[in-house]
């Protein structure tokens, strides 16, 4: 980024934003002038992108979303860098099998919601406790639309995501009102993590949607970001669908 806008107070935490989605989410964030820590697994995509945001206004850390060490120590560098954390974008995700759900490895399934629906919670926690507790802020937990319908050959990251959907619900029950919590269902986002439902048939897959595209990262972010700003002030424990009007081809013949 060239050009950085003026800070503007704020601080989020974005899980798994090293590159897709949440490097969307944290790209848009930094836009407004908001500052930013970054997680994911690897340390060389992980300088990567906290070089092309900014190192000025962006922090990395370096570890897996389900472990717990790591969760703390996130909060805790984004506390010590920037002394707030208004912001927690759950984002980070893990989707490693295809097929039907009745052959699943069940280790394969406790890995999926471990990372998906479990590490959330315990970023959602430690959030709460550094500073939104206090301090209030909003919460935003990436879902799917694989968590609101029958998901073929995804299924365990379908269930996780509707987990993840009903998580959302819960924790904007027990933050209210000092913390606003809501979730994004993002249909098919042509990122490395999806590339396996589209690539080599990106038009075929594209021609599906009333909005004749597939999303890219900056589709979320800039929901995100409006879900983290005042503009949304009076919303809480919704789940907004971004899915290029997919859902409204259900149940045409």
């Amino acid at each position: 980024m060239t050009e950085l806008p003026e800070l503007s107070g704020k601080v989020a935490l974005v899980t798994g934003a090293s590159r897709g989605i949440g490097y969307g989410v944290a790209e848009a964030l930094v836009a407004r002038g908001d500052r930013v820590c970054i997680t994911g697994r690897g340390e060389d995509a992980l300088k990567e992108a906290v070089e092309q945001l900014g190192a000025d206004r962006v922090i990395g850390v370096a570890g897996k979303a389900h472990d717990e060490e790591h969760q703390a120590a996130a909060v805790q560098r984004t506390m010590e860098a920037f002394g707030r954390v208004d912001f927690l974008v759950n984002n980070a995700g893990t989707n490693p099998v295809f097929g039907p759900i009745a052959d699943l490895d069940l280790n394969v399934a406790r890995k999926v919601f471990e990372t998906n629906v479990v590490s959330a919670l315990g970023f959602a926690q430690r959030t709460w406790h550094a500073w939104q507790k206090e301090n209030g802020g909003a919460i935003v937990n990436i879902a799917s639309v694989a968590g609101l319908s029958a998901s073929p050959f995804i299924g365990a990251y379908g269930i996780s995501k509707a987990a993840m959907i009903n998580l959302t619900v819960q924790l904007a029950h027990e933050y209210a009102p000092r913390v606003r919590v809501n979730a994004i269902a993002p249909a098919v986002v042509k990122t490395k993590f999806a590339q396996a439902l589209y690539e080599g048939r990106e038009e075929e897959a594209a021609a599906a949607y009333p909005l004749a595209r597939l999303g890219v990262p900056s589709d979320i972010g800039g929901t995100a970001a409006f879900l983290t700003s005042e503009q949304s002030d009076w919303i809480t424990g919704q789940t907004l669908v971004v899915d290029g009007g997919i859902f409204l081809n259900a149940g045409v013949g």
